[in-house]
């Protein structure tokens, strides 16, 4: 994926003045650079906040295909979902988590607020060097000023805030593909700096240990998400066109670092499944050939494009797009086209899918803002155009710093109050079962409950015959003869828990059992895919109290 030089190339010196860089707002001369270690500081202690603000749920996967796997690695208890039972996913991820968790039990540290707050901090970190690298890259392409403001749209952006401290492998993902793509930017820089130096030396195989590294990077990537072939496949197809060394690159490079990578981690899968199994390989079969993925419902295939995206970049889009037009970085910009329009062929898609492209897209914001700033020393009116960049800073913070935090600490945040209220309880003695009466993983579960008590929730794993309704549909359909027919007088459960919208129909049969509120939580204001999720509720019996 070349790119015309900049005027921070990495490797030639900087060009003159008004050489190379006519495409870069901004001398690089006039801009102060910042320590990439004050950076890397800024980014962890922003990204900390970030993790200790984020108190809502968003997506079942960040605790039950993650936190869940990994505290049943850590301390034998957990939950596994119909995935694991299917080799559809990976153990790398988790096991990073389960480190955690294992360095929380030997220093005495797995209490109810560690233990719910540790592994976000732990992503905290991993965001802080995506923070960094984006950084980097912004700098390599462009220059010092550009990547100053694509910092500012990274940490400003509500949807980087609400997801990217969150233990999704796509928070992960995101992450390596950033760094990833830097070093193989850097690497191309190397090359066109080798074959400038010496025409000799270009005729001999030569491999810059930083595209190493980006493939390295790049395997991992897809190791922790198999679809993050779809990113390397555009970036390493546009790029082998133009090596000259394609047998070697493929044979020295690629394939080496690929096979390693899928050793390692099909050992680490074979040792935890306790069964040979190609996590990629099934994963890909069943999302991309089968179309498993639509069992959790389908959009329109423009959804991406229409809703999703925009949604995530909010009110950066705009100037995102003119940071693309007036940048020229057609190839760069084309891979967040790439991925938008593959992922759209998939039935199944959500937000998080495309999170690895939204920072590429926050750098040609960045990209707008430095070259409006650059109007203001180019101009007899620099007050107005001054005013033009400040308002757009203003507009861009009020419409992104309210949702961001209304996401992360409002919005449907009761299933995650209810268990870490659950967690204390039973730390101090006072659970003996929880039942879950509302749709299946819509709360946390093992991971932040952190006792090894009796729980059901209700099942929803996919049937292979269709038209079977799983638990959560018959439950939602009629509440009252389920809760009858399959659990009986429930006094196995000392603690039931579910949404209000559910809980009128069985009040009566909560009522005949010696059930009464102990607590109730606010969840939401607004309802998403169901009726109002308004509160969660908690029910327990006279004996525990």
């Amino acid at each position: 994926m070349s790119h015309r030089r900049r005027s921070h190339a990495a490797v030639a010196p900087p060009p003159p003045e008004g050489d190379g860089g006519g495409s870069s707002p901004g001398k690089a001369g006039r801009i102060r650079p910042w320590p990439e270690r004050r950076v890397l500081a800024l980014a962890m202690a922003f990204r900390a906040a970030n993790a200790l603000l984020v108190r809502t749920y968003f997506n079942p996967d960040e605790h039950w295909q993650c936190l869940e796997v990994a505290h049943r690695i850590a301390f034998g208890y957990g939950h596994l979902t119909w995935e694991w039972k299917r080799g559809l996913r990976g153990y790398l991820h988790p096991l990073i988590f389960a480190a955690l968790y294992k360095f929380l039990a030997f220093l005495h540290l797995d209490t109810p607020w560690f233990m719910a707050m540790a592994p976000r901090l732990l992503q905290s970190v991993f965001a802080s060097f995506g923070d960094l690298y984006l950084y980097k890259l912004s700098k390599l392409i462009f220059n010092e000023h550009v990547a100053q403001w694509t910092l500012f749209s990274q940490l400003v952006n509500w949807f980087m805030f609400f997801c990217i401290t969150r233990t999704l492998s796509n928070s992960l993902e995101t992450v390596l593909t950033v760094a990833g793509l830097y070093y193989w930017f850097v690497a191309i820089e190397s090359s066109k700096g080798i074959s400038v130096i010496s025409k000799q030396q270009a005729t001999s195989y030569q491999s810059p240990q930083s595209r190493k590294m980006a493939l390295l990077i790049a395997a991992l990537a897809c190791a922790i998400r198999p679809t993050s072939a779809i990113t390397w496949l555009y970036v390493g197809l546009l790029d082998f066109i133009q090596i000259k060394f394609k047998c070697q690159f493929l044979f020295l490079e690629v394939i080496p670092l690929g096979a390693i990578v899928l050793a390692v981690t099909t050992f680490l899968d074979w040792w935890m499944h306790g069964s040979w199994v190609i996590v990629p390989l099934n994963f890909l079969k069943f999302n991309l050939f089968s179309s498993g993925g639509d069992y959790y419902g389908t959009h329109v295939f423009h959804w991406y494009f229409t809703q999703g995206f925009p949604s995530m970049i909010w009110t950066f889009l705009p100037f995102s797009v003119f940071g693309i037009i007036k940048s020229r970085e057609w190839k760069l910009s084309g891979l967040i086209a790439w991925v938008l329009g593959v992922y759209s062929i998939l039935g199944h898609k959500e937000f998080r899918f495309v999170l690895p492209v939204l920072p590429l897209a926050l750098m040609f914001s960045g990209y707008c803002l430095a070259a409006m700033s650059q109007f203001k020393g180019k101009t007899p009116h620099r007050k107005r155009h001054f005013s033009r960049l400040q308002l757009s800073v203003i507009f861009l913070i009020i419409t992104n710093v309210p949702m961001a935090l209304y996401m992360s600490l409002l919005h449907q945040r009761g299933t995650e109050d209810v268990m870490f209220y659950l967690s204390k309880e039973a730390h101090d003695g006072r659970v003996k079962g929880v039942l879950f009466l509302m749709p299946c993983h819509s709360t946390p579960y093992y991971s932040t409950l952190h006792s090894s008590l009796p729980m059901r929730f209700l099942d929803c794993t996919p049937s292979d015959n269709k038209g079977i309704l799983d638990e959560s549909d018959r439950f939602l359909m009629n509440p009252l003869d389920f809760v009858g027919e399959v659990f009986g007088n429930l006094s196995s459960f000392s603690h039931i828990v579910l949404f209000e919208s559910e809980e009128r129909h069985v009040l009566e049969l909560l009522s005949r059992n010696s059930f009464q509120e102990v607590r109730r939580f606010f969840h939401s204001h607004f309802k998403i895919d169901r009726a109002l999720q308004s509160s969660v509720a908690v029910y327990s019996t006279m004996d525990v109290l």
